[in-house]
Parts: structure tokens; C-alpha cells; sequence
């Protein structure tokens, strides 16, 4: 059953790539929102026999791209789940543009703490914690530029990309939630994750 895990995580990438593509609601925001998804895939596909990653790893980048995929496939303002939230939770607003930043700070946590790890750039640790959470930020701030960019390009055209729902403190906010999500992956998952490193060949931790 295992030697079918991580063609089965492709398939499923590929299959929710396919349907987001179809008929998204905004062609052009659909190409900004699954960007990430199309380098990624293709990337982990040609390093996978060389540079394995972690089970845990692999399922939460799938996660981390169907958000991407749904929310380009409805825009981050019109996804039914955040209609859904913004009821149930009495918002003002479609909250699921927080889910995708909370991921962009979950996931990319998780890889760059692999990442260090495996490379032996740094120990286990508090200053493992805290460079990892840099780098979180530095992911989100570079995103929050290349939103900016967009914007500036595209002028009214970047709104759907952008998502803010007329909020002046979105990039703040969206930032901020990253922040929390790269903090609640540490806490939540850095011991499973040091079992999945340990049982990989030379992937062990000093």
C-alpha cells in the first residue's frame, strides 16, 4: 500500500489542478493563484528518487495547493467554504483567503525546518524555531510584493487577485496569519516530523 502513497498525492494534485481549471471564475487570477502549484509539482516530481521529502511533508503541500487550486478556481473572495465560515463565524467578510495564508505559513515552515535538518545547517533547537519563523515572514513578505506588483501592473484587473475585500489592513493581516500558522506548525508537528526524518536514510537528526 505505501508504494502507491505518493503516486496517489500526485494524482490527487493533478486531478483538483484539472478541475480548477476548467472554468475558474477569473482566467488571469487562476494562473497568479496556482503559479506556486505549477513550479512546485514538476519540481518535486524530478527530485523525488534524489531527495526524497517526508510523508508528513508531502501531504501538507498537497493541502497547502488544493487551497491554492480552489481559490483559484472561485477567487479567494467567492469559495463556498468561506461563505459558509463567514456565517457560522458572523464575519464580515469570506475568510478563506486567511485559510491560504495560514497554510503559507503551516507549510513552508515544515519544509524549511526539513530542510535545515537535513542539511545539517542547524541543530534542533530554539534557533532552529526562530530561523524557521524568519523565513515564514520573509515567504510572506515576499508574497505580499508580488501582490503589490500585480496591482501596480494590472491596476482594477489585480482586485480578484488580491482579495482584500476593501480591508486596508489585509496585508497586515494576512502576515500576521501566516506568522501564526508557521508557529502552530512547530508546535503541533515538529516531534511527528522529527520521527519521519529519523526513519529516512541520511536524513537522521545530529
Amino acid at each position: 500500500m505505501r508504494t502507491y502513497f505518493h503516486p496517489f498525492l500526485a494524482a490527487a494534485a493533478v486531478a483538483v489542478l484539472i478541475w480548477s481549471g476548467i472554468a475558474p471564475y477569473d482566467r488571469a487570477t487562476w494562473v497568479l493563484e496556482v503559479a506556486p502549484v505549477l513550479i512546485a509539482l514538476p519540481l518535486l516530481v524530478l527530485t523525488y528518487r534524489r531527495h526524497r521529502l517526508t510523508d508528513l511533508l508531502y501531504v501538507l503541500i498537497l493541502l497547502h495547493a488544493i487551497v491554492l487550486m480552489v481559490g483559484g478556481a472561485y477567487t479567494y473572495a467567492r469559495v463556498p467554504l468561506g461563505f459558509d465560515l463567514q456565517h457560522w463565524l458572523g464575519l464580515t467578510r469570506n475568510p478563506y483567503d486567511k485559510i491560504g495564508h495560514f497554510m503559507q505559513g503551516f507549510v513552508p515552515a515544515l519544509v524549511a525546518r526539513e530542510i535545515l535538518l537535513r542539511g545539517r545547517h542547524i541543530a534542533a533547537g530554539k534557533m532552529l524555531a526562530f530561523v524557521v519563523i524568519c523565513i515564514v515572514m520573509a515567504i510572506s513578505a515576499w508574497y505580499e510584493l508580488i501582490e503589490w506588483g500585480a496591482a501596480v501592473a494590472m491596476g482594477q484587473g489585480a482586485d480578484e487577485f488580491l482579495g482584500t475585500q476593501g480591508d486596508q489592513w489585509d496585508t497586515q493581516s494576512d502576515m500576521f496569519t501566516a506568522f501564526i500558522g508557521g508557529i502552530c506548525a512547530l508546535l503541533f508537528l515538529s516531534r511527528l516530523h522529527d520521527r519521519q526524518l529519523a526513519s529516512l536514510p541520511g536524513a537522521g537528526l545530529r
